[in-house]
């Protein structure tokens, strides 16, 4: 062992120092001791100390903490030195007891032979030559005379051969060695007795020698780790205020091994006399019991919480309708106002403009001659922005007329713009004022109809200024057109669209179909800048400017084929959450209300606004008002375009009915529409404005007004029969399930190239090989240019395109997600805020997932009873075994546990993320909820294991290692969840505590062992357990920790490690969550 020479060194340093105190406290106790032998063991003492404690705790720092404090534990007899003062009382003490150096040799031997023999090497007064009785265990001699005995002295061994007897009580005497050496508190070393039956001195293991009448058993005779010998051990339901006193422990109290006073039962009844622990199983069951009460407590509560809240919404939805009433009708009051305002500011203008502005009525009365050149309002091709800007101009002359009476400055009242006079026009102003105060008397009128108004006091001028406001918050309007879109993966070089050429335009509800494979999610995904892993050509402007469609992200609503919706929340709640998280920040609550109970009302989900959605195992809404409340997510956040991947899938045609008619009202307000669709009936048909028909290969067939549809399919020769589903006849016919009628002009193949010449289009020189032989014509113009066909590629080219359209995809969400263009407009709120409400809907999943959670604290309890049962605390471990299957068991238990918060919403947060949502804030409040469990799961634990296991270790020490792992344990679990599938993870969370175990067990001290976060929860355990076993188990604890490769001084350090690792892991789960996404 490589530590032994140094830690035997320490030890008996240790005791030196020990032996020295002894000494000198016997001195100061003894009335013998006033002479020169105390004084001068009190010198020693003094100048030892100092010399000797950093070399102590350089060489068993590992071991022990505090010199000092170990010296007292251990070998501080001043309390009571009888057995120091009835061995002086012998005479010669100071030359009977151990040097240095031979501590240090006793020590290494047993260190060298791991305790394993009861004797020490052959040295100088003990070997082959020379065997004297003072080498016979328990038995010492007096240093010969003349012998200078320098207890200091670490190098030399002093000649002990004279006045050979037995040892002291309260000493030990090695075998083999001629010394003495006290015995450690804890321990109990009276004078042995023979055994006349067995022939052994007891208490003690050793025979006297045969043939030696005289030589009679002595003292103790070894003190080492408890697994050689616990000879000198305090035996347990005893303790030992003293090494040669040993007392019964009272009813009360527990005394346990090497215990040197007794400890007080946390109940008197659960401890007899003599017993060596307390049973404290029936306060773990009243922990139990009273956690079980709080939790339960938490749970009903958590209802009547979630009542009241849902209460308070209802409230404060009477209040926003209320508002929202009030509203509307000061918006009609302000409407008439108005007209008023604008009929009485248009006959003052005229008034004006006659009285006033001789030039501008000269050139009136000429245009009127002319035949009229100006615009009018009530003109039918009147310009909208001039009409407005008439409105603005009026406001802006009464303004003028208010602010500038004080300068010598005229007006054109008609364009209400300011115009130099000359001196002949200079008295104009005066007249001008003076007439429109006048006119103000003529207005009270007006006045009196205002009162009635929130804004009583406003003026004539005021009111038309409110007039020309807009207050009405409206949507910007998004025209998406796009020409020539091909999309091309990036790897296999697959075209999945090619040139599609259109617009799709605010206002109006768009239909894409086409037969299966035709691209239709793949174009509204490019429409939408979500087509990821391809290579995009051609052109799309937005609002007739080349700009990225992902830079308005935060108004355009994506509503996925599946129906993604939380189903452990109700279908308000779900709403709700989008609303507040991707509504402006800037509107108030009451306005949100709104929007969410007007997205309610026209998809009809108020029967069901209070009910769960469900899930596979829980029963919720039926699948047709999940689907609506899948659209809803999308409509609640009011979009400017608005993308629907077959909402009306599974739906009947009364609920498809109810549907498009909600997102015909959507599109009233500007909103951009484009949805695919399967099979409408002719009633859905007819609702929408434009039809897009995609043939195989993403080629576009048709994209137009969906009445003119049938139109252009006639005159290619193409006619719907009676009584036939126009569009279902469409799609058989891509499909070529039907074929066109004989009469027909073109193919099927040909009908793509036939929409892009009847539009003018440029036709693709591959699209032109390709045509049929009834379109060859259309060949001709490609003749010898055209290209060949692509050779085929090999199996590992294929593999190789894989790869990169997966790579490609991989880097296409990451800049969509990551994208901080934004010209939206629209300022959502920060992460702050979406973490509160983040934390808000994790808390609502989880008071409705108490079931699973229960089941989680009850699996816990029970394995805390049954390692705690079956792995009972060992001594000469410190209970490392039971700490090990902790360690195992907790982790498992606690990562599976961890998996459910991101691997069932996984699809979730994918959605919620590409919509603009944060994935910090979702992150971070998934953790803070699971902050719960990592305090709640030990208490669960611990309230089995530690009170049927009963270590010496504090309950709240484990509880605080405990937490560490659970935090530890819980990050390496979102990792899994993120990064594996479901199956795969829970493998993992299986496999990797035992493994992790194994290996830093058995790879002790090695970087892998320091990797594994098994290793330093078991390490911050033992080292709990260890601090507690001080006294006689000194060697047993600096055995047992330079054998695990343990530092006791590493106690805070292991609860570090753990929460870092904690830490790590939960960034590594956070940037695998923004980076990978599966779908």
């Amino acid at each position: 062992m490589a530590a032994a020479p140094a830690a035997s060194w320490a030890l008996s340093a240790l005791l030196t120092l020990a032996l020295l105190g002894a000494l000198a406290g016997a001195g100061r106790a003894s009335p013998i001791s006033s002479g020169a032998v105390t004084s001068a063991l009190n010198a020693r003492l003094k100048n030892l100390t100092d010399a000797f404690a950093p070399q102590v705790r350089r060489e068993l720092g590992y071991c022990i903490q505090d010199t000092d404090s170990e010296w007292n534990t251990t070998f501080n007899f001043s309390s009571d030195p009888t057995f120091l003062v009835d061995c002086m009382k012998e005479g010669d003490l100071p030359q009977r007891v151990c040097t240095a150096a031979e501590l240090k040799f006793y020590f290494e031997s047993i260190l060298d032979t791991s305790g394993k023999k009861n004797y020490v090497k052959p040295n100088k007064n003990c070997n082959l030559t020379s065997w004297i009785d003072g080498c016979e265990p328990g038995w010492g001699c007096t240093a010969d005379i003349g012998q200078e005995v320098d207890l200091q002295d670490a190098v030399n061994f002093p000649s002990r051969t004279l006045d050979c007897r037995g040892c002291c009580p309260g000493f030990f005497c090695p075998h083999g060695l001629t010394c003495m050496i006290p015995c450690p508190l804890g321990a109990y070393c009276p004078q042995s007795t023979l055994n006349k039956t067995t022939g052994v001195c007891d208490p003690y293991n050793y025979q006297p020698p045969p043939g030696k009448t005289n030589h009679t058993c002595g003292g103790a005779d070894r003190w080492s780790d408890v697994m050689s010998t616990d000879d000198v051990f305090c035996p347990a339901g005893y303790y030992c205020p003293s090494t040669i006193t040993k007392l019964d422990c009272s009813s009360g109290y527990y005394c346990r091994k090497g215990s040197t006073s007794q400890t007080k039962c946390l109940s008197k009844g659960s401890c007899k006399p003599n017993s060596a622990t307390q049973n404290i199983t029936i306060f773990g069951a009243m922990l139990v019991g009273a956690l079980s009460l709080v939790l339960l407590i938490i749970y009903n509560f958590s209802d009547q919480l979630l009542t009241n809240r849902e209460k308070r919404q209802a409230k404060s939805r009477e209040a926003a309708v209320r508002h929202a009433r009030e509203t509307v009708q000061a918006r009609e009051r302000w409407k008439s106002a108005k007209d008023v305002a604008k009929k009485h500011a248009g006959s003052l203008q005229n008034s004006l403009s006659r009285t006033f502005s001789r030039k501008k009525t000269l050139r009136t009365h000429e245009s009127s001659k002319g035949g009229g050149g100006g615009l009018h309002p009530t003109e039918p091709d009147a310009d909208p922005s001039k009409e407005s800007g008439g409105k603005k101009n009026n406001t802006d002359t009464m303004r003028s007329l208010e602010e500038n009476h004080g300068k010598d400055e005229g007006f054109n009242v008609e364009a209400g713009e300011k115009k130099k006079t000359k001196g002949r026009h200079v008295h104009t102003q005066s007249q001008i004022f003076k007439y429109a105060y006048g006119q103000i008397e003529k207005e009270k009128a007006l006045e009196l109809e205002l009162e009635q108004q929130p804004n009583s006091n406003l003026t004539f001028s005021g009111v038309i200024s409110m007039a020309t406001d807009e207050d009405i918050r409206t949507r910007p309007r998004i025209e998406i057109a796009f020409k020539d879109l091909t999309l091309t993966l990036k790897g296999s070089k697959k075209k999945l669209l090619r040139s599609v050429t259109g617009k799709l335009m605010p206002g109006r509800v768009a239909a894409v179909m086409g037969p299966s494979g035709a691209g239709k999610t793949t174009f509204l995904s490019a429409i939408a800048g979500k087509a990821t892993g391809c290579a995009t050509s051609g052109m799309i402007l937005i609002n007739d400017r080349v700009e990225p469609i992902r830079a308005y992200k935060k108004i355009i609503g994506f509503v996925p084929q599946d129906d993604i919706v939380h189903g452990n929340l109700t279908v308000q709640e779900n709403l709700w959450f989008n609303a507040r998280c991707r509504l402006s920040a800037e509107m108030s609550q009451a306005e949100k209300v709104l929007v969410v109970e007007r997205v309610i009302d026209a998809l009809g989900l108020q029967p069901v606004r209070d009910s769960l959605v469900g899930t596979v195992e829980q029963r919720g809404i039926s699948g047709g008002q999940r689907k609506r409340v899948n659209v809803g997510l999308e409509m609640v956040m009011e979009p400017s375009v608005l993308i629907l991947d077959e909402p009306t899938s599974g739906l009947d045609s009364a609920s498809s009915l109810l549907l498009l008619r909600a997102l015909r009202r959507e599109a009233l307000e500007g909103v951009n529409i484009s949805m695919v669709v399967h099979q409408p009936s002719y009633t859905l048909y007819n609702m929408f404005d434009d039809l897009v028909l995609l043939a195989k290969g993403g080629m576009m067939v048709y994209h137009g007004p969906v009445k003119k549809v049938e139109e252009y399919f006639q005159g290619l020769g193409i006619v719907v029969p009676d009584r036939v589903n126009p569009p279902d006849y469409y799609i058989d016919i891509l499909e070529g399930i039907v074929k066109p009628n004989t009469n027909a002009a073109v193919n099927v193949k040909d009908l793509p190239l036939r929409w892009m010449l009847h539009n003018g289009y440029e036709v693709p020189r591959d699209m032109l090989q390709s045509a049929s032989d009834s379109g060859s014509s259309f060949r001709e113009g490609a003749g010898p240019h055209a290209p060949e066909a692509e050779p085929r590629k090999s199996i590992v080219g294929e593999l190789w395109g894989n790869l990169r359209d997966i790579l490609g995809q991989k880097k296409d969400e990451y800049d969509y997600n990551k994208s901080s263009e934004d010209l939206s407009n629209r300022k959502t709120p920060g992460i702050l805020r979406q973490y509160k409400y983040y934390l808000g809907r994790c808390g609502k999943q989880r008071l409705r997932e108490a079931r699973i959670q229960g089941v989680d604290f009850l699996i816990l309890g029970l394995a805390g009873i049954c390692l705690g049962t079956l792995a009972k605390v060992s001594d000469e471990t410190f209970g490392t075994l039971g700490y090990t299957y902790t360690v195992i068991a907790v982790s498992l238990l606690c990562m599976i546990g961890a998996l459910r918060s991101f691997s069932l919403e996984k699809i979730h947060y994918w959605r919620e993320r590409a919509s603009g949502m944060s994935s910090l804030a979702y992150f971070l409040s998934k953790d803070t909820i699971d902050h719960f469990n990592t305090i709640v799961k030990p208490i669960v634990y611990l309230s089995m294991f530690y009170f049927f296991n009963n270590p010496r270790s504090s309950i709240w020490e484990n509880y605080v290692v405990l937490v560490a792992v659970v935090y530890c344990v819980t990050g390496i679990g979102y990792t899994f969840a993120i990064f594996f599938q479901p199956g795969s993870a829970q493998l993992w969370s299986a496999l990797l505590p035992v493994v992790l175990t194994l290996v830093s067990s058995e790879q002790k001290g090695t970087v892998f062992a320091n990797l594994c976060y098994t290793k330093w929860a078991l390490e911050a355990f033992v080292i709990a357990n260890a601090q507690r076993y001080s006294g006689v188990w000194l060697i047993t604890r600096c055995g047992s920790l330079v054998k695990t490769g343990y530092d006791i001084d590493h106690k805070i350090l292991c609860i570090v490690v753990l929460a870092a690792n904690g830490i790590v892991f939960r960034c590594i789960a956070f940037f695998c969550m923004v980076i990978f996404q599966k779908h």
